[in-house]
């Protein structure tokens, strides 16, 4: 180990932010020599956010060579194939918007401008029956896809539905098991070098000093390093997003698991349910401006379909993001960072995205500014693109009946996202930006279930015959609901799995 290379990494706080980063680089870091300490304090619960997650995460527990037998195990996790939305065009409208894309390749033109053809020929058939993740979700099927990448089935994205506090359990027993040391402990004060700017040390409670080379701020809303001692500055996006509260409740499991989230339009907000094997996760999250706490609970409560398992859990927060993520020897990631509601589970993919950045610039002890730059500049449009898809959902309704959804037609939204909503909604063209994590068939899954479809398409559609469009399409339709026809209930497939390992 040279002498410019980080010799102690040190973790402040606990929850999935922190036990993600400890498993991490404790895999990557094992051959460099350097230690990878984490504090977190019994007195500080974690929040469990992400209890949904977007296919990203395979990708995640694949780097850490995890097998899935044993993670559905370990995390109680159901399959995910996308996310239901209810009320959110009109009340009584419902959509799916999936994970994957739509139809199959028609030359060089997107299968939307076809299937935009049909609808305005006089076709009934909805785009989600041309998406295998959504006929099979609504079947409440699952299998993996096929090694065959000429088949239907080899095109099946999936995610998982996981308790987050076991996730984080389970990867802490990981990253022990490769040298991460835990130590128990509340940070009171930060030690700033009085020339770099760069922190020395904190020191816990009981009057220990930890020292560090580099350190990552996993301790929530508060930000404990970024901007109790490092002041790193928060932007807010309150004006966009105005949802600031959370109530939650677990309730038992009545039925099968579906294969996808449900989120639900209220009349301040939206709620979610989250099947997992054992419980079903709730929430609601919505504007204190609107609702108040003892009336949102209210409606979380009377809208479940089992018992309550759990005392109902209130959350407050801020949406938006702090300025920088990282700053001089000091990263944030998890809630450090900001906060965006979970409305498309992007919560786990942000400390995800965030490490596998991290590790692709990893400084040493010079930290040359070029590396913090760039990553503030990668995770600043990766927040931002996703608060635009977010806000799509809301700037997208037709609701005016209560005075949260009046309010929400009348948002000054970002230009770049007006364009975009603008083109494709009146050409059915699509313009994709640097570092989209929801590219065209999330923005047409959002736009068409809410009822903003795209008024034309490309002439190039034109140029197939009809017979040849129909037959085409007859054909797509028909393979995707024998391939689902074939599939194990989900409930049956995790069974099937777990067994298996």
């Amino acid at each position: 180990m040279s002498d410019k290379q980080l010799k102690k990494i040190v973790i402040v706080g606990g929850g999935t932010a922190g036990w993600m980063s400890a498993a991490l680089l404790s895999k990557f870091m094992s051959g460099s020599g350097a230690s990878i300490t984490l504090i977190e304090s019994e007195q500080i619960g974690t929040i469990g956010v992400g209890e949904a997650t977007i296919p990203h995460i395979q990708n995640f527990n694949n780097m850490l060579d995890i097998d899935e037998a044993t993670f559905l195990k370990e995390t109680g996790a159901t399959y995910k194939l996308g996310i239901e939305f209810a009320d959110w065009g009109e009340l009584g409208e419902r959509y799916l918007h999936p994970f994957g894309e739509y139809g199959i390749p028609m030359g060089e033109l997107q299968f939307h401008h076809y299937w935009t053809r049909m609808k305005q020929s006089g076709s009934p058939y909805p785009i989600g029956d041309y998406c295998l993740n959504v006929v099979a979700a609504k079947a409440g099927k699952f299998m993996h896809p096929v090694q065959d990448q000429t088949s239907l089935a080899a095109r099946i994205p999936y995610a998982y539905h996981l308790d987050a506090t076991r996730y984080a359990q389970f990867l802490r027993r990981y990253a022990e098991g490769r040298n991460a040391c835990r130590i128990e402990g509340k940070v009171v004060e930060t030690a700033l070098d009085a020339e770099t700017g760069h922190i020395q040390s904190v020191k816990l409670e009981t009057g220990e000093t930890i020292e560090g080379d580099f350190f990552i701020d996993c301790s929530g809303f508060r930000g404990v390093l970024i901007e109790g001692a490092l002041k790193a500055g928060y932007e807010d996006w309150s004006d966009l997003l105005p949802m600031d509260r959370a109530v939650t409740v677990h309730s038992e499991v009545i039925e099968p698991p579906k294969p996808y989230t449900i989120a639900t339009a209220k009349d301040a907000g939206w709620t979610w349910r989250i099947p997992l094997q054992a419980r079903v996760g709730n929430g609601y999250v919505y504007s204190s401006k609107f609702i108040d706490k003892e009336a949102a609970t209210d409606v979380l409560l009377n809208g479940l379909d089992s018992e309550a398992i759990t005392e109902p859990r209130h959350l407050a927060f801020n949406t938006g993001r702090r300025k920088t993520f990282w700053r001089g020897n000091c990263l944030a990631l998890g809630l450090s960072t900001g906060f965006l509601e979970p409305l498309e589970s992007t919560s786990i993919h942000l400390i995800q995205e965030g490490l596998i950045r991290l590790v692709a610039l990893m400084p040493d002890k010079s930290f040359n500014p070029a590396n913090e730059i760039e990553y503030n500049r990668v995770m600043g449009l990766t927040y931002e693109r996703i608060r635009d898809f977010i806000l799509l959902h809301y700037v997208a309704t037709r609701r005016v009946d209560t005075p949260f959804w009046r309010y929400i037609q009348n948002l000054d939204i970002p230009q770049v996202m007006a364009h975009r909503m603008k083109l494709l909604s009146e050409s059915g063209h699509y313009v994709s930006y640097e570092h989209d994590l929801f590219k065209l068939d999330s923005w047409i899954a959002v736009m068409e279930g809410q009822g903003m479809a795209p008024q034309t398409y490309s002439p190039i559609a034109e140029m197939l015959s009809d017979e040849d469009m129909n037959n085409t399409m007859g054909q797509l339709r028909y393979a995707i609901s024998e391939i689902t026809r074939q599939m194990p209930t989900h409930g049956q497939y995790i069974q099937h799995v777990v067994a298996k390992g």
